[in-house]
C-alpha cells in the first residue's frame, strides 16, 4: 500500500499509564491496550523503526498523595509528567518522533512540557491541534470535580497553578502560544471553560461548525493555524471526540462525536502536512471497552498519522 514520504524515519513510544486526573479508574491499562491492538507493527509496516521506550513510573491512585480536592493528585500528576517532559525532549533531541500512549488527558502537560523545552531552544515554537470533545480548559477555580484531566489545556496555556504550569520551566510559560493552538471537535463545554476560551483567545471549532462545514473545511484552517512559521505541530487525540457507539472504551463519553471516517480525514489531513512534530493518543479505558474495539480503532488511527494512505 502506497504510503507519504517519511520526514523522520525514526518513531519512540512512550506508555504514561496515569489514572490520577480521573476519577475513574482503568485508563491506566490504554498503554498496554494500544500496544495489544499492534501499533508497532503497524508502524513497522509503514517503513518507521520503532523503540518502544516502556512506561513512565506513575503511582497508584491507593498510594499517591492527593490532598488538594481543587487539584486532585495535582503533585504526583506534576511528578509523572516532569519525567514524561524529559523523555518526550530527549526524543526529540535524537531526532525522533515521540508518539505518546496515555493514560488521562494530563499526561498532556508533560508531553507539551518537553515539546516547549525543545522548541525554545531552537526559537522555534510548536502549535497545537487538541482533538477532544471536552475543553480541557478548566482551572482550580472553574472546576467542578477538580479532576486534572480536565485541566491539561488550559495548563499548557498558561492558565492555572504554577505547580502545573511552570512544569516545562517558570521562563517558559505559556508552553504553547494560544494563537498557535486549535481546539476540534469539541461538544461538551463548562461554563467557566468557556470563559477561559474566550480569555485565552484559542481558535475552537465545535461538533455544530463540523457538521454545517465538514471536517475538510475546518481542518484546513485548522493546520494552517497551527503550522504558521514555526517547527511544526503536536496532535494530542483524545478516544472521546470519537462517537461512544463506534469508541465506547473511554471515560466521560459524549454522543454526537465524530465518525471513523471523519476521524481519519483529521488523520490523513495532518499527515499531509509533513509538519507533525509528535503526537499522543488519549482515554482509552479497557475496563469500559469491548474486545478492545477502541483501542484498535485508536491504532489504526495512529498508522493513517504517520502516513498510511488509502491508496
Amino acid at each position: 500500500m502506497p504510503v507519504r514520504p517519511l520526514r523522520r524515519s525514526h518513531v519512540s513510544l512512550i506508555g504514561i499509564p496515569m489514572d490520577l486526573g480521573s476519577s475513574l479508574r482503568g485508563v491506566d491499562m490504554g498503554p498496554s491496550a494500544i500496544r495489544i491492538a499492534g501499533v508497532s507493527e503497524k508502524l513497522r509496516g509503514l517503513g518507521y523503526h520503532v523503540h518502544d521506550l516502556g512506561n513512565v513510573s506513575v503511582p497508584h491512585a491507593k498510594v499517591a498523595q492527593g490532598a488538594d480536592q481543587r487539584m486532585k493528585f495535582a503533585k504526583p500528576i506534576r511528578e509523572a509528567c516532569r519525567q514524561l517532559g524529559l523523555t518526550v525532549e530527549g526524543v526529540l533531541n535524537a531526532g525522533r518522533i515521540p508518539l505518546v500512549l496515555g493514560g488521562d488527558h494530563s499526561i498532556a502537560m508533560g508531553t507539551l512540557s518537553g515539546l516547549a523545552r525543545w522548541g525554545k531552544r531552537r526559537k522555534r515554537p510548536l502549535g497545537l491541534l487538541w482533538v477532544d470533545a471536552h475543553g480541557d480548559c478548566n482551572n482550580a477555580q472553574t472546576s467542578p470535580s477538580g479532576n486534572v484531566h480536565g485541566m491539561p489545556l488550559a495548563v499548557a496555556l498558561g492558565l492555572g497553578d504554577p505547580l502545573l504550569t511552570e512544569l516545562a520551566g517558570k521562563q517558559i510559560k505559556p508552553m504553547i502560544d494560544p494563537s498557535r493552538t486549535v481546539l476540534f471537535g469539541v461538544r461538551d463545554l463548562d461554563s467557566g471553560e468557556k470563559d477561559n476560551l474566550r480569555k485565552l483567545g484559542v481558535r475552537v471549532f465545535t461538533m455544530r461548525e463540523i457538521d454545517e462545514h465538514g471536517v475538510y473545511n475546518l481542518m484546513r484552517q485548522a493546520l494552517e493555524l497551527v503550522t504558521r512559521d514555526n517547527a511544526g505541530f503536536h496532535l494530542s487525540f483524545d478516544m472521546d471526540s470519537i462517537d461512544p457507539t463506534i469508541a465506547p472504551g473511554v471515560g466521560t463519553p459524549v454522543a454526537g462525536g465524530l465518525t471513523v471516517r471523519e476521524a481519519h480525514l483529521i488523520m490523513e489531513l495532518s499527515a499531509d502536512t509533513g509538519r507533525m512534530a509528535s503526537m499522543e493518543v488519549v482515554e482509552v479505558n479497557p475496563v469500559l471497552d469491548q474486545a478492545n474495539k477502541t483501542a484498535r480503532l485508536a491504532t489504526d488511527l495512529i498508522e493513517t498519522a504517520f502516513g498510511d494512505a488509502i491508496l
